[in-house]
């Protein structure tokens, strides 16, 4: 994955999206942080290599990494956009939003048609202006962790 910049930067806002993946011990903070359930270490450092594509959101002052998202699937039939997480006191600035940008991006550059695009939300509101709907009543969201 390349570090693409996309450059959008300036003083009132000393924010840059970057096309990137965050280190796994940076990735389990941001999850943490932003209240998501934790993931292994060790099933972190096998994922993320196998990600399609990610992007973080990068606070240019401390260069410090305060947000991310991702997409992972086949390539082809199936893309799932994932792990969106900003920390807490980065949120309000609009970088879920320019994540989801270049998430959205990728697909429409990428994607064949008919591809199967789906995320599981924890926010009411904000994937619904990208397009996303609920799946039921015609299908439900299910899932399961291993131990």
């Amino acid at each position: 994955m390349s570090a693409a910049d996309d450059g959008d930067t300036d003083d009132a806002d000393s924010y840059r999206i970057r096309e990137d993946l965050p280190d796994p011990e940076t990735f389990a903070a941001l999850r943490e942080a932003a209240g998501m359930p934790p993931r292994s270490l060790e099933g972190i450092e096998r994922g993320l290599p196998n990600s399609l594509y990610g992007v973080v959101a990068v606070h240019v002052p401390t260069d410090e990494v305060v947000g991310m998202g991702r997409i992972v699937g086949d390539d082809g039939t199936v893309y799932r956009i994932s792990d969106m997480a900003i920390r807490p006191e980065h949120q309000g600035r609009g970088l879920g939003t320019r994540i989801m940008e270049r998430l959205e991006a990728y697909i429409e550059e990428t994607a064949p048609p008919r591809a199967y695009v789906n995320l599981v939300a924890d926010v009411d509101g904000f994937y619904e202006r990208f397009g996303f709907e609920e799946t039921r009543p015609a299908s439900k969201g299910m899932y399961r962790r291993t131990e």
